[in-house]
């Protein structure tokens, strides 16, 4: 993997303590006193891979929740989205759509992993709620950011991981804190990828799809329906190379995952 830039942990510092991100929009209509039977509007940043799935499980409670906001940097990816919920407002820029929404209830994150905390931290400013993928954050700092902003904001945050919601999940979660299983002084935790680069061949014998057989070779402009800026965000600028996509291949480098 490649190491870690200087320049984006001090460019990540910076945003994260000094964006204001807008007017507070207050408490979410659910704690304002509206009725309980009401439905929730709802907003999606990011669309692809795990936020598909995410959009998908969410508005699957249409009788709870309004899909009422979009926004991929993945023009693509976008138009799949708002074929199936034609009356939410598309965007490629989340920043634009906290400026121009003021009727967000609750936010879903799904976007790459160096920018979880930029598409929280704003949500969380104004007391809304937030699921936010996995990894909460890109590192550790952001993560105490992170942590002191949904304190401050008082309400109901999540991290989403597949499956750990679940019941048999929960249910050695409350094993455990409950004491019923004794003392836990250890824990081993099993990866079964190889992070470097590694040949289709033994990709294919460890059922890893995120295989990266090559070194990004930096050239040519990204496709059309991608906006790379955007998609890098506080990331240092490089290149568009087409190793780095579709997602998640992107995880094999430090800037990014």
């Amino acid at each position: 993997m490649t190491p870690p830039s200087t320049a984006s942990s001090s460019r990540r510092r910076f945003i994260l303590q000094a964006t204001a991100a807008g007017a507070a929009l207050g408490f979410p209509a659910i704690v304002r006193g509206a009725s309980p039977n009401a439905r929730i509007n709802v907003a999606f940043i990011g669309v692809g891979g795990r936020g598909g799935g995410n959009l998908g499980a969410v508005a699957a409670h249409p009788d709870m929740v309004n899909v009422v906001a979009l926004c991929d940097v993945d023009s693509r990816v976008l138009d799949a989205a708002a074929a199936k919920f034609p009356g939410a407002g598309r965007y490629k820029d989340f920043r634009k759509l906290y400026d121009e929404r003021k009727d967000i209830d609750a936010v879903v994150v799904s976007t790459p992993e160096h920018t979880h905390a930029f598409a929280t931290m704003p949500a969380l400013r104004r007391k809304l709620p937030v699921y936010c993928e996995k990894p909460l954050t890109h590192n550790v700092a952001e993560a105490a950011l992170v942590m002191e902003a949904a304190r401050q904001a008082g309400v109901a945050t999540q991290m989403g991981t597949q499956i750990h919601a679940g019941e048999n999940y929960r249910r050695v979660v409350e094993l455990v804190q409950s004491g019923a299983i004794g003392k836990v002084t250890e824990c081993h935790v099993c990866v079964s990828r190889s992070w470097g680069l590694q040949s289709a061949e033994d990709a294919k014998r460890y059922g890893d799809i995120l295989h990266v057989t090559e070194l990004p070779k930096g050239g040519g402009p990204a496709p059309d329906h991608i906006d790379w800026d955007l998609w890098l965000g506080p990331a240092p600028f490089r290149p568009f190379d087409p190793i780095y996509l579709p997602g998640p291949k992107w995880y094999r480098w430090w800037d990014f995952g």
